[in-house]
Formats: structure tokens, sequence, C-alpha cells
């Protein structure tokens, strides 16, 4: 490494003690006996927030390091990342070291570094380069450059030309998207080969879906970046659960887009708590019969095939252990509301939710009432029972992995959009662009925006081998509050016309702000995931 990169190493020692000694901290203070208790450590949850965003941050920047060794750019973007991500835990520290468990002092060793890489001067340079280069050369293998290139041409011939229509009508995706999206393979990403996919079970299955939804995303959130997320959900379960019987009925019909996805998982009262959702799944001859009320179904209304996580066991005392994954039949249905017989005595209605961003897809809210759904649908069947829990993380772990991989997405054209106009407006007759402030933001977009794909394709790689549960929360929380920013400058470089719907930079700010939002909200993975798992693995 260079100096710089070794010096930047030392400056995330230093950030890693300070996250490593608050994670003891809080496990002391979180400790019942030989486990961490959630309410004890709910009683320290503003330390316990930051701490999950400091460590996201150093997993980021220990990640940014190898990506700096690879060229002169490269290390720019590394050691304006990492100071930045520096600077952000001071902020987190300032007037609370005495409740992180930290002395006063314990960044000043990194402070001299930090002050250097993000020195108004330095950034500035940094925006002349990328003003030139872009956000950074990816170095991923060529395969991924084809993907990227596929993916990249759909999304700016077939997506961004409808995408304005589709936000400011709350319009349907137009169904050229959906079927020009099923013949370039997009549904079939994650199925496997002997099912029709092009899943070929190594590493090149995580990182080729980053790279196409990133693409997509960039295309427009609501009608591309998402698309392939919810197949994404059910065809894991499957793999993960499915009988090969139900393999063969519908990985094949998935990966075709002959079937298409819808994912219901969330209820009125119950979001990321799962375990205690109501809906019930009651035996009956044949099958099963399905009541209660789902919300934030995405694109349930235009969807054939529903992943529906429901309550098989009427004992709710046991919680996630009573639940179970049924594969719901309904024809598709064009606009915000539909409403079906099941052909028995049982109906199903759903409604749209008006949302300020991330439209297209329509999000639902969806009532069953005595639905018949036969047995053969329960995924797993027998063994299937109780298991549902289990089945829709398979799904979604990935699927906060892919939500990273959208914020970057929407960043990049986000960053493009707001270096275009900072280029051709002027304002007290130079362009934007020259002025120092504007530079330093956009130096400082383009080293989040690298960040953010370095680190997804990271956790890519790890959860490829298995690995990397936690780090896929980590890059979920930490890349998607990130897009807030990068959105919010990017329009603010617009000036007035950044609120004006005629550019497309309105729609990337409010289609950001669900990113923190689903797949997981900010607090909760923040408190419920990173921060516990970093307190338990303290304890251990």
């Amino acid at each position: 490494m260079s100096d710089n990169l070794t010096s930047a190493a030392a400056a995330i020692a230093v950030a890693a003690q300070i996250v490593d000694q608050t994670a003891r901290v809080l496990s002391e203070r979180s400790r019942d006996g030989d486990r961490i208790s959630v309410a004890k450590l709910d009683e320290n949850q503003a330390v316990a927030y930051d701490l999950a965003h400091a460590a996201s941050a150093v997993e980021g920047c220990r990640v940014m390091v190898d990506y700096g060794a690879h060229g002169e750019l490269e290390e720019t973007l590394a050691l304006a990342f990492i100071a930045d991500a520096i600077s952000d835990l001071g902020s987190r520290l300032l007037g609370r070291d005495a409740a992180w468990g930290v002395a006063p002092d314990a960044l000043a060793p990194a402070l001299e570094f930090v002050a250097r890489f993000r020195d108004p001067e330095f950034l500035a340079g940094l925006a002349d380069q990328v003003a030139i280069s872009g956000t950074g050369p990816t170095h991923l293998d060529d395969e991924f450059d084809m993907v990227r290139d596929t993916f990249h041409r759909f999304a700016e011939d077939k997506i961004r030309p409808v995408a304005e229509h589709i936000h400011r009508e709350n319009a349907d995706i137009p169904e050229e998207i959906i079927t020009g999206l099923a013949q370039i393979g997009g549904f079939g990403l994650s199925v496997p080969e002997e099912y029709e996919g092009f899943a070929a079970g190594g590493e090149s299955d995580y990182l080729a879906m980053v790279v196409a939804t990133e693409e997509l995303s960039w295309g427009s959130l609501g009608a591309g970046g998402a698309l392939i997320t919810r197949p994404e959900i059910l065809t894991r379960a499957i793999v993960r659960g499915g009988t090969e019987d139900q393999k063969q009925r519908w990985l094949p019909a998935i990966a075709s887009g002959e079937r298409i996805v819808g994912v219901m998982v969330t209820e009125p009262d119950y979001g990321s708590d799962v375990a205690g959702i109501k809906s019930t799944a009651t035996p009956t001859e044949g099958g099963y019969l399905l009541n209660g009320v789902k919300t934030w179904c995405t694109f349930a209304g235009r969807a054939d095939t529903l992943m529906v996580l429901a309550r098989t066991d009427a004992d709710r005392s046991v919680g996630h252990r009573g639940l179970s994954v049924l594969v719901v039949d309904k024809p598709p249905a064009p606009g915000h509301h539909f409403q079906f017989s099941d052909g028995r005595s049982g109906s199903m209605e759903g409604r749209a939710i008006d949302t300020i961003g991330y439209r297209g897809m329509h999000s639902y809210e969806v009532a069953f009432d005595n639905w018949f759904v036969p047995a053969d649908n329960l995924i797993g069947l027998e063994s299937g029972l109780g298991k549902g829990f289990y089945l829709q993380m398979e799904g979604f772990e990935n699927g906060r992995l892919q939500t990273a991989a959208r914020a970057v997405g929407l960043m990049q054209a986000a960053f493009e959009a707001g270096l275009q106009y900072a280029h051709d407006r002027k304002v007290f007759s130079k362009p934007v662009f020259d002025y120092q402030l504007s530079k330093v933001k956009l130096a400082r977009m383009a080293a989040l925006i690298q960040a953010g794909r370095q680190f997804s394709y990271s956790v890519a790689r790890r959860m490829a081998k298995g690995e990397g549960a936690l780090e896929a929360s980590m890059v979920k929380a930490y890349v998607c509050r990130t897009a807030e920013w990068v959105t919010r400058e990017a329009m603010q470089l617009h000036g007035g016309m950044g609120y004006a719907e005629e550019f497309a930079v309105s729609r990337y700010f409010v289609d950001a702000r669900v990113l923190s939002i689903f797949e997981g909200a900010d607090e909760t993975l923040c408190l419920r995931v990173i921060a516990r798992r970093l307190t338990e693995q303290a304890l251990a």
C-alpha cells in the first residue's frame, strides 16, 4: 500500500477500536447471564443506533482500503471516503463519549488523517478528477461488465423514457418493461440453471444480481430497480425449503417471467417484528383457508403469484415458530384496486397505498377472507410447517443487499444529473461546478457512491460463501442513509429547478426516502440486528 493508504489503515484501526470498546460496554450493560437482554439493550438505544452505523462505516472503510490500491483515482476516492466516515464517527462521539464508554480523546490519533483528506482543496481536486472519469472503475471481471452493459442499455432504452410518466401519473409499469426484462434474463438471475435460470451456484450469481439491480435502479427505482427483488425472495425460499415438485412447478415460470411475484409479510400492526403477525392459514379439506390483512405488498396488483407469510399454528405463544410460507395464485390486476373470489366462499381485496415516490409497482393493503390455498402450495409441504420465518429470511437477507445496490444505482443517477447541471448552469457569471462548495459536494458524492458499490460487492462475495448476514444489514443501513444525502444535494445543485418535476432529480430525491424504510427499517436493522449482534459477539 501507499503511505496514504497505510495512514488510512491506521486511522481505521483507531475507529475500529472505539467500535469494539463500545460494543463491549453495551454488552456489559445489556447482559442477562450469558445472553444479551434486548430490553436492557433498548435502554441504550441512542448509543446502540450510532454504534451500528459506525460499525457499518468501519466495514466500508476496510473495503475501500483494498479498492484504493488499484490506482490513483481509486486511492483518492478511498481516502476521501475514509476521512468522511471517521469524521462522522467523531460527530456521533462528541458530547457522548461517556455514554459510549470511551475516553474524550479516543479519536485523536486519527484526526491528522481526517484533516488532510477532508480538506476542501483536496476534495475540490477529486471533483475535477471525477468530472472527467466518473465515480471510478468497478474492477469486476469482464463477464460483469457485460451484465452491466446489458442492463444499462435496457434501463436507458426502455425504462428511462417512461420513468417520469410513471412517477407523475402514478401509473402502472408498462408490460413492455416486464416482458423485455424477462427476455434479457432479469427474472432468472437467482434461479438455478437446472430450473431454467442463470444461477450457477457461485460468487457470480450474487455479483450479477447486484450489478443488474444497480443498473435497473439507475433507470428508475420504482419502475426498474425493484422488479427483480420480489422473484428473488420467493426463489430463494423455494430453493431452500421447497420440494422437488414445487421447484419444477414454480422456478422455471419465475425465470421466464411467466409468473410475476409479489411478497406479503408486513401487517398493519406488525412490520419488522414479524413473529407477531396475525394472518392465519387454517387447515381445511385439501388445503388452507387464509384470513387476515397484509400491507405494503409491493406489486401485489400486477403479480399473479404471491408469497404469503401466515400463521399455521394457532398458538401465538410459539411466535415465529408458528409461521409458514404459502404461494397464493391470483389473476393479475391493473390499476390501484382489485377484488377476486376464489370460486368458493373466499375473497381477496386489495387497494394501492399512495406514496410520495417509488411509484409504478404500487404497494397494496390486501385483505383475505377465507381464501382457499391448496395444500400443495405450502412451501415444503408438511416439512415446511413452522419454517416460514426462516424461509422468508433466506430471501430478505439478500433483499437487503439488493436494496443497497438499488441505493447505489439511484445515487449514480443523481450524481450524474447534478454534475451535468453544475456544468451547464451559470450563477454570477460562472458555472455552478466552478464553485468550491459544489466541488466538495460532488467529490463526497463520488466517494460515497463508490464505497457503497464496493461494499455491496464485498457482501455479495461473502453471501456466496454462506456468510455475510450481518454485513448485508450493515451495507443496507449505511448506504440507504447515504442515498438520502446524495439525492438531496444533487437536487440542491439544481437550485429552484431541482424542485420542478420536469427534472428527474426531484424524483430521485423522493424515491430515496423509501430506502431506509423497506426491506428492514433503518432503526430495526441497527438496533435489533447490527447492535445486537455486535454486543453478542463482544459477550462471547
